[in-house]
């Protein structure tokens, strides 16, 4: 990931930027949670999928790919997605206690399946929309289709 898109604070590369979406609600409260336990100290940065200026190519990941999921980076450079940017977000902030049960060998396959539901419904769960479109570029709820709906006809 090219330095110029890693988001600094004091001189330094946060420990963990997280790829955000600013126009789901949900996300919204979450990451303002983050970062008030993040305290100004620059431990986490965030990226926001959804800003114009956001460029999904510069982050190894394709913009389909990161409203699919969570992804953050750590400052290594390595990624991390899914439930596992959550763990690794509360931790680094003092807070992996209350997120370490998802990771315990015999809950961890549910959270992170209980994950994947939320992230592949979140849009028509959580996304303002006006007018038919959402606020996620490109993205219109028609567009997702429903769980366990028939496949339409090629």
């Amino acid at each position: 990931m090219p330095m110029s898109t890693r988001a600094h604070t004091e001189g330094r590369s946060a420990d963990l930027t997280l790829l955000i979406d600013g126009g789901c609600s949900v996300c919204a409260r979450e990451v303002r949670l983050l970062r008030r336990l993040d305290r100004g100290r620059g431990i986490l940065a965030f990226e926001d999928i959804s800003a114009k200026h956001f460029a999904a190519a510069d982050w190894g990941v394709t913009h389909e790919q990161a409203l699919a999921q969570m992804h953050a980076f750590t400052s290594d450079g390595d990624k991390l997605t899914g439930m596992e940017v959550f763990r690794r977000a509360y931790a680094l902030v003092g807070w992996g206690w209350l997120w370490a049960p998802t990771g315990w060998p015999l809950l961890r396959p549910l959270f992170d399946a209980m994950y994947r539901v939320f992230a592949r419904n979140r849009v028509r769960w959580f996304s303002r929309c006006e007018g038919g479109a959402c606020g996620i570029r490109g993205v219109h709820p028609a567009a997702t289709p429903a769980p366990n709906a028939p496949a339409a006809d090629a």
